[in-house]
């Protein structure tokens, strides 16, 4: 490909990618004049544009109006695991670095589920299997993820009564909110004991591209968290600094 030929296909890609921002969030379409307005394109580059897009399932037309398409959604729908594999290097680089374990969960609902997990190479150790759900208000992670919701979206997620599972578990939503406060200011989340006795965590949200929401953590036994708690705490910044990188 020579360079003229390079230039116009970056061209059309960029062109391409405009008018697919121009729909996003656009729930009821919009009219190629819409398009052509919001991209600032010609109406016949425009509309060959999306006649291009709407062959490979990128947008749809319905009624005149355009919308992304089915394409776009299978697209987003694999951005769970391409987050996992992006941040893969860098959660055996902290687990290593850490010797404990290191957790990788994704948003939902009012919990938050282990999607990757590198275990620690001390005998004792805590591990939790992948694929489980961990309650939002009482692990480090989870209430990482708390801390980037406004309180009316916490309170609205979680309801005003939850299970106390341990004796340090967060009493209310008042307490809650007051810890939440502090996660913001600091950027880091800790959990002592909150979720399991004897279990100590230190949680961190990511910031990706994707619609959903990230969190790594760090958990260990209760045992060996107060002496590497300033070391773990600088690891675990640095790790969430270099994936959100990656984005």
């Amino acid at each position: 490909m020579g360079k003229d030929d390079d230039t116009t296909g970056k061209q059309v890609i960029a062109r391409a990618a405009g008018i697919l921002k121009a729909l996003e969030g656009q729930a009821e379409g919009l009219t190629i004049a819409a398009i052509t307005r919001a991209s600032g394109l010609p109406r016949t580059t425009a509309l060959r544009i999306v006649v291009a897009l709407q062959a490979q399932q990128m947008v749809v037309s319905v009624d005149g109006r355009v919308r992304l398409g089915p394409a776009i959604t299978r697209l987003a729908g694999s951005t769970f695991l391409d987050v996992t594999a992006i941040a893969r290097p860098h959660v055996e680089a902290l687990a290593r670095g850490a010797r404990e374990t290191v957790n990788l969960s994704v948003l939902r609902g009012n919990h938050a589920v282990l999607v990757d997990q590198v275990a620690s190479d001390h005998e004792l150790r805590v591990v939790t299997p992948v694929g489980s759900a961990l309650p939002l208000y009482c692990t480090a992670h989870g209430k990482a993820l708390l801390a980037d919701m406004s309180d009316g979206e916490v309170s609205d997620r979680l309801g005003d009564a939850w299970e106390r599972r341990t004796a340090n578990t967060v009493a209310g939503m008042a307490q809650l909110l007051a810890q939440l406060r502090g996660i913001r200011r600091g950027g880091v989340a800790y959990d002592a004991g909150e979720n399991i006795v004897g279990v100590n965590g230190i949680g961190i949200t990511l910031r990706t591209t994707t619609a959903e929401r990230y969190a790594l953590s760090i958990v260990m036994p209760q045992v060996r968290f107060e002496a590497g708690a300033a070391d773990l705490t600088a690891r675990i910044r640095e790790a969430a600094e270099a994936i959100s990188a990656c984005f």
